[in-house]
């Protein structure tokens, strides 16, 4: 085959290279497509302020036909590159036909342009940011991924070994079975832990009030995360654009955050009604009626998200998680919900997967992050 790469340099060819999965993926019944107008709000440097400390190239490979086989955004992010003493070029954005020609000719390109930035390693797929799509599934094909994860075909994998990539590390992903009994699970805990460490549920009976918690939430996100893989401090505007990501679809019943007696936050729970479904009816596109369904599934909905979970390095291992799931409990039971999906969470991340030890649970899917020595 005939492969022609081509750098994305104008608006019409980025929106060409947003859309290239919902074209590869059409006819797959577990493929959940993004928001067209979010991904493209995260490549443009315009509108993302990780593009403070990150740079990033977009190029679509194409047949001799001249129709789009695949794409692929090398990026560099230089704030991690400092706190690690690496550097990491990452390719992210990656889909492709299974075609070696195709494959070589994007990864060719991508590692020439990481070379000439003076990277040693490549890495990913990775996003600019932690909460960006991360992996290559390489487990869970006929699984519905959850609206922030992502799929792709199983051919992914080997072609990424044969261009010499190795396993940098894994995230998995659990399924967790909700009992019937569930606001009884938390109950005595959860009041035993804010007896002896003197907390207590945040008033966010609004999303005015929970998001007035939010900048001091995001200081302890910063300081949870800092040593996982792929993550790099937010600063301000990185912040506000993950909370204007998120908070739209947000509903208080499924948040929850832990005060102190000076109330100030030491553990935060965020989880959203899955939108997988949702995202599929939309088909990428909020209107005209794709916020329909998305706002149905926020309501009305059997399976829940869990997004993002943090807690205080002073609070770890003394049962604080119970208050947070003290407080989504009865909503929980409630709005009927049966299963709660973890999302993707680095295999050795022990603390939270002990989180589930006495609910039913199993592991469907597991991505994959790859690296290689340029």
């Amino acid at each position: 085959m005939k492969v022609t790469i081509k750098e994305v340099s104008s608006q019409k060819e980025l929106r060409q290279f947003v859309r290239y999965p919902n074209e590869l993926y059409k006819d797959s019944a577990f493929y959940v497509p993004t928001l067209e107008s979010g991904d493209l709000a995260a490549l443009d440097p315009k509108k993302n302020h990780a593009f403070e400390f990150c740079e990033g190239k977009y190029w679509m490979a194409y047949d001799g036909q001249g129709h789009i086989v695949g794409r692929i955004a090398g990026i560099i992010n230089r704030q991690y590159n400092e706190k690690t003493g690496i550097d990491f070029a990452r390719f992210g954005f990656m889909d492709f036909i299974d075609d070696d020609e195709v494959v070589d000719a994007l990864f060719d390109t991508v590692e020439a342009w990481a070379r000439e930035k003076g990277m040693k390693v490549m890495n990913g797929p990775l996003g600019f940011l932690e909460f960006d799509a991360s992996g290559v599934l390489v487990e869970g094909f006929d699984e519905l991924p959850t609206a922030y994860g992502k799929y792709n075909f199983p051919y992914y994998e080997p072609q990424l070994l044969r261009r010499g990539y190795v396993k940098d590390t894994d995230w998995v992903e659990y399924s967790v079975t909700m009992p019937d009994n569930i606001t009884e699970w938390f109950s005595r805990p959860a009041k035993l832990v804010a007896t002896r460490y003197k907390l207590h549920q945040a008033d966010i009976s609004t999303k005015k009030k929970m998001v007035s918690y939010f900048p001091q939430c995001i200081e302890l996100l910063n300081e949870t995360y800092r040593e996982l893989h792929g993550f790099s401090e937010l600063s301000k505007g990185q912040a506000d654009d993950l909370i204007a990501q998120f908070v739209p679809n947000l509903n208080t019943d499924f948040v929850s955050i832990i005060l102190d007696e000076d109330d100030k936050p030491v553990a935060f729970g965020i989880s959203m009604p899955s939108l997988s479904k949702a995202m599929q009816k939309a088909q990428g596109k909020l209107f005209p009626f794709g916020f329909i369904h998305i706002l149905y599934a926020i309501r009305h909905n059997d399976t829940l998200d869990l997004l993002l979970i943090g807690i205080d390095e002073r609070y770890k291992g003394k049962g604080i998680n119970a208050m947070i799931f003290d407080k989504i409990a009865p909503c929980i039971k409630s709005y009927g919900i049966k299963h709660l999906e973890t999302t993707r969470e680095l295999e050795d991340n022990t603390s939270v997967q002990n989180m589930w030890n006495r609910f039913e649970t199993r592991l469907h899917k597991r991505a994959r992050c790859y690296k290689k020595d340029l």
